[in-house]
């Protein structure tokens, strides 16, 4: 067993990458090819490479229409979804602002009093159903900005923007 290289080797090489095999070949090469077993085991190998490929190029993987159509119209949802969802951003902001002023509008009210707006929570248990009443029909109402009113209305609101948020936020 003998590991040289065949004199005729690059020849038959040049000719199979350039295609040219077996058409432009000469009759000696044929003749060489036929006791030669490194030149013809090299054809034989090159020759089942450039026909896995020619098979493999030939044969092209269409989807069929009806998952073309169908991921065309996936594809069109999903626009249609960004584009919806860009105003919800909008949204989102507009209701952690009115949360923000009204947080900030509340917190520079009561600043100006002190902590003396928490006086009324001492009387609220001493407060009975009546007494309570009384106190709400007396001046409550009338007196401008009660932290009775004050404190659940700004709760309420943002309560709602916190749920306004997070809803408008939530994935689907």
């Amino acid at each position: 067993m003998t590991f040289r290289p065949c004199s005729h080797e690059k020849e038959v090489a040049e000719l199979l990458a350039l295609g040219h095999w077996p058409q432009a070949c000469t009759p000696e090469l044929r003749a060489h090819l036929g006791a030669c077993r490194s030149c013809a085991d090299l054809v034989l190998v090159t020759q089942a490479f450039q026909s896995a490929r020619a098979n493999l190029t030939a044969q092209v993987n269409l989807p069929s229409p009806s998952q073309l159509w169908w991921r065309a119209q996936l594809r069109r949802r999903n626009q249609a979804v960004e584009r919806v969802g860009k105003p919800i951003l909008g949204a989102q902001i507009f209701a952690l602002s009115v949360s923000l002023v009204f947080a900030a509008g509340f917190l520079a009210a009561q600043a100006t009093q002190g902590l003396a707006w928490l006086s009324w929570l001492r009387a609220l248990p001493q407060a009975s159903a009546l007494h309570l009443e009384a106190l709400m029909s007396s001046g409550l109402f009338n007196s401008g900005w009660s932290p009775m009113l004050v404190i659940p209305v700004l709760a309420t609101l943002a309560l709602l923007g916190g749920v306004a948020v997070y809803l408008a936020s939530e994935k689907q």
